[in-house]
């Protein structure tokens, strides 16, 4: 019985990286691809009917997923856009769970104006996932990606609150905003301060104790799902538990993991979120007939159409909400107008444009309890949705930033010359620190007089690409063809590598040790590619 549930579980993976071989194959975004496959799938002739399991999306899936996402923010970014990122968040999602609320409610019979809070609280929140998965290849701004993964970092929590609140609701006939106010500041406080307490508890653990990056890397592992469980288990905010408390230990990483453990720790991380999405974006598709043969008092068409009023009212909300955004501050007030940059018209539109319903939306509404009146017409609607935004808006939007010709309106300085200025630096303080603690060894050991010599002669080169940075007409250019440069010598150092490994006249280990060196250095041209 265990190696049938083995073999199923090896089968299911399995298919789930064909699907995105084939998915890149055809340079569609892998979100995308997986729910049209996994709907197609379905579809098949005795295909057994597939149903998640609330608890299992939530629990499992939701803290590490969150918790990733959190690490690999880039807190500089966050915080300089925090303003932007926090009316998105928690303004626009509270907006959207009220407009999906009366609209739903005055369209579907027999939907209360509870319920309709329910159904805008599971829909409100955009998906990271999909949404990069989909710009990862796109020439789009950093500052609109950045708003759009801050965003969607922190509208989990707001939209789960309202979906919390709206589900009492619904349930009991009761509701006190006031109340609820109070209720969503002390769980959102709460959240935070235990994700906070956890994370300097586990930072501090992990500093104190002799470790390896074995453990390390199981213990960054166990800390979300603690996190997430602690926050939940007194009734706080476990997302905003897990959000503040990766957003802290990543900023401190460096005090208490090792070079191997942020290497392996960040590989490990990788592939697990890559299949957790990659599952759980196939089995929306498989889920659907089962949504649809539970709907038993409204037909398909009217769940379609309801999905596409409420799916409109939604796009079109964050339209407006996006442009208001940027523009009504700088009307409002002659001090923004002044010292601001006028607005891009073209930011609000991706933003807008961008907002893919994903794996949050769909937990949540798999939640709902099944003695709920109308929670089948609610899972519809929110399939359908996560649907026409997922699949609709993420198969057009590569489309529509070739017609609008986006650009990027920041001035930068390139990514070339800011490691070459930060490498001059640490090369810098290096020679420094040689010439004042290791001036006996530099006359008696010939190893390291060569290491003081390795960084002069580095510092003379980085100074030589100084000069090539900045009197260069077409440096992007250049740049790319040195990279190009780089990696075919890589390459040929791998064939010789290979060669020499043949003639077996040196050890095994040093030969793995200079096939590491040649992939850390194909690493600092490409970078880590999930």
């Amino acid at each position: 019985m265990i190696q049938n549930y083995v073999l199923i579980a090896i089968a299911v993976a399995f298919s789930v990286m064909m699907l995105v071989l084939i998915g890149q194959k055809l340079k569609v975004a892998y979100p995308i691809f997986l729910v049209i496959a996994g709907l197609i799938i379905s579809l098949v002739p005795g295909m057994p009917a597939f149903q998640i399991d609330p608890d299992i999306v939530f629990l499992i899936f939701l803290p590490p997923i969150l918790f990733e996402a959190a690490w690999f923010t880039s807190w500089k970014d966050f915080w300089k856009h925090r303003k932007q990122i926090s009316w998105m968040a928690f303004g626009l999602v509270f907006l959207t769970s009220v407009v999906v609320a009366y609209v739903s409610s005055s369209l579907i019979p027999g939907l209360t104006l509870a319920m309709g809070f329910l159904l805008g609280g599971v829909n409100s929140p955009p998906d990271a996932v999909a949404a990069t998965s989909v710009l990862k290849h796109l020439k789009i701004p950093q500052k609109t990606i950045t708003v759009l993964e801050g965003e969607s970092l922190i509208n989990d929590a707001s939209s789960l609150i309202v979906f919390k609140f709206a589900l009492a609701a619904a349930l009991t006939g009761q509701f006190v905003f006031k109340q609820a106010i109070s209720d969503f500041f002390i769980m959102s406080a709460m959240g935070i301060a235990i994700g906070l307490a956890i994370g300097y508890l586990f930072s501090a653990l992990l500093r104190i104790i002799p470790s390896n990056s074995n453990i390390d890397t199981i213990i960054t592992l166990i800390v979300p799902y603690v996190m997430y469980i602690t926050a939940e288990h007194f009734h706080f905010s476990g997302v905003l538990a897990v959000v503040s408390g990766g957003l802290m230990m990543s900023y401190h990483s460096h005090c208490f993991l090792s070079h191997t453990a942020r290497i392996q720790a960040g590989a490990v991380w990788s592939t697990l979120i890559f299949t957790i999405n990659a599952i759980v974006f196939v089995l929306i598709g498989l889920e659907l007939p089962v949504v649809v043969a539970g709907m038993k008092d409204y037909s398909i068409a009217e769940g379609i159409k309801y999905a596409i009023i409420i799916g409109g009212a939604m796009i079109a909300l964050r339209l407006l909400y996006s442009y208001a955004l940027a523009y009504l501050p700088g009307f409002c007030f002659k001090k923004i107008r002044l010292t601001r940059p006028k607005p891009n018209w073209k930011e609000p539109f991706i933003i807008s444009f961008a907002a893919m319903r994903g794996v949050v939306s769909l937990a949540a509404a798999l939640s709902i309890p099944l003695n709920l009146p109308h929670r089948n017409i609610i899972l519809f609607v929110t399939f359908v949705i996560i649907l026409i935004t997922l699949v609709g808006q993420g198969l057009l939007l590569p489309a529509v930033l070739k017609w609008i010709k986006v650009e990027d309106d920041e001035v930068k300085v390139p990514h070339e010359k800011q490691e070459a200025i930060i490498q001059k630096q640490l090369k810098q303080v290096a020679l420094e620190k040689i010439n004042s603690d290791y001036s006996n060894d530099l006359t008696e050991n010939s190893l390291v007089r060569h290491q003081k010599t390795k960084l002069e002669n580095e510092l003379e080169l980085l100074t030589d690409k100084f000069s090539c940075i900045d009197h260069s007409d077409h440096f992007q250019a250049a740049a790319a063809r040195n990279r190009d440069v780089i990696r075919d010598i890589i390459k040929l150092q791998r064939i010789e590598l290979h060669k020499i490994r043949r003639e077996r006249k040196f050890d095994d280990v040093v030969l793995r040790n200079m096939e590491m060196q040649l992939d850390f250095d194909e690493t600092k041209l490409t970078g880590f590619q999930h």
